[in-house]
């Protein structure tokens, strides 16, 4: 299912954080990693064209960064196995469209500590979470993130049980089941103590159902509450590796993201896999 891997680099010291973690999925599942950076070549400190072409300035900056990349995080991922792309252009667009026309199945991405998370819609990681077609696995913050032993695999997919629910349930049933990791389900009701017992019923008869049409034997949570914070509570009591929430279909100037799905990648505390 997840045969290959992008992994986008900037060179930060939060790249290098993540890389035993990207080792870590890629073990998991048997994949090939692939590194990609994006250059600016619209960039420079403007007394370079006094003295070069636009031509030799873009040309000396594509070349500074093809050796940054060749280089960086060999020892972790070498470059006879691992393969390293450069891209120019707007990052965000740049890294969606290399999944998109090389095919591959996941990408992995950084969270930075402080900035990403107050000014998630502004990052190059939210933009690619809106353009992307493949999965996205965003981590909690690289630079100080502790990775769990790797016996350790326990997964939590959150269900709205909307029209998508059984793609997104569908997906997380196989990645789990291609990990090894064990998967449970948590659905949050929206109303209130009168209604909650009918509605909770009906809910685990839905879920029953799904999991039926698609051979999925998760455990089944059922909470009331904000669905953002029952989400994140949920996956801190269980211990979560992995959040897995779903993604609209829809592409576009709306984006494929709702503002739940940004308030869970911006406050959980364990990565996210946003299908």
């Amino acid at each position: 299912m997840i045969k290959k891997i992008l992994f986008p680099v900037d060179f930060s010291p939060c790249c290098v954080a993540m890389a035993s973690y990207v080792k870590r999925a890629a073990d998991l599942f048997g994949s090939q990693v692939t590194l990609v950076h994006v250059c600016d070549l619209d960039s420079n400190n403007g007394f370079e064209l006094y003295v070069r072409t636009l031509q030799e300035v873009e040309e000396d900056h594509r070349s500074v960064a093809q050796q940054k990349l060749d280089s960086f995080l060999a020892s972790e991922f070498p470059p006879a196995t691992c393969p390293r792309v450069l891209r120019a252009g707007e990052a965000a667009e740049q890294i969606a469209e290399a999944a998109r026309t090389e095919g591959f199945d996941l990408i992995v991405m950084p969270t930075h500590a402080g900035r990403f998370r107050r000014m998630l819609l502004g990052s190059t990681t939210a933009k690619v979470l809106d353009e992307a077609d493949c999965p996205v696995l965003t981590t909690a913050h690289a630079e100080t993130t502790d990775l769990r032993p790797l016996e350790h695999r326990e997964w939590v997919c959150a269900l709205g049980l909307s029209p998508d629910s059984e793609r997104v349930l569908r997906l997380a049933s196989r990645a789990a089941a291609e990990a090894g990791a064990k998967l449970s389900v948590i659905h949050v009701l929206h109303h209130n103590s009168a209604e909650k017992d009918s509605a909770e019923k009906e809910a685990r008869r839905r879920l029953d159902e799904l999991q039926q049409a698609i051979g999925c034997d998760a455990t089944v949570s059922i909470t009331a509450g904000a669905t953002k914070e029952a989400l994140i509570d949920a996956a801190q009591r269980s211990v979560a590796d992995v959040i897995i929430i779903g993604r609209t279909l829809r592409s576009g100037t709306l984006g494929r993201m709702s503002d739940l799905t940004y308030g869970v990648v911006r406050d959980s505390p364990s990565p996210v896999l946003s299908v």
